[in-house]
């Protein structure tokens, strides 16, 4: 029997803030659905080069709230994706306010949260790059 993987879906809050982070990320915005009757909208995003539907991240925002969401997602797992360059990509999450929970101490792994406590790991497309300062110094910051 064939599968095939659509998307995966995460619980957001504040569908603006999400959206935001992972627009950060590099990811564009597929599309959008607006549900009147189920009172929820879900916006599906991807990267650039897989636009075709086969790496969305679909968020499900519900309007009246979701006291369901838990504070804690860490039992979600986590999303992962390649950067071009693990430094570079570190450094815009960073002035842009995201905090680097995981520095990508060894040039090829990072950990990141979003705005809902979703792991985002990112990882160095290709081989690592060489330890280089400031991340090989920079410690641990909360979960990842």
């Amino acid at each position: 029997m064939p599968i095939k993987y659509l998307h995966t879906m995460v619980r957001v809050k504040d569908l603006d803030a999400s959206i935001a982070f992972y627009k950060l990320l590099g990811l564009v915005e597929r599309r959008r659905m607006e549900n009147e009757g189920g009172r929820f909208t879900l916006v599906f995003l991807c990267p650039p080069s897989m636009d075709d539907g086969h790496a969305d991240v679909e968020l499900t925002y519900n309007w009246d709230g979701d006291d369901g969401l838990p504070s804690d997602s860490r039992h979600f797992g986590h999303l992962a994706y390649t950067v071009e360059n693990i430094y570079e990509t570190c450094q815009h999450l960073m002035d842009n306010g995201v905090t680097i929970n995981r520095p990508p101490h060894d040039g090829r792994m990072a950990f990141v949260r979003s705005p809902d406590n979703i792991s985002v790991e990112l990882l160095q497309e290709g081989d690592a790059l060489e330890p280089a300062e400031p991340w090989t110094s920079k410690g641990n910051t909360g979960s990842w």
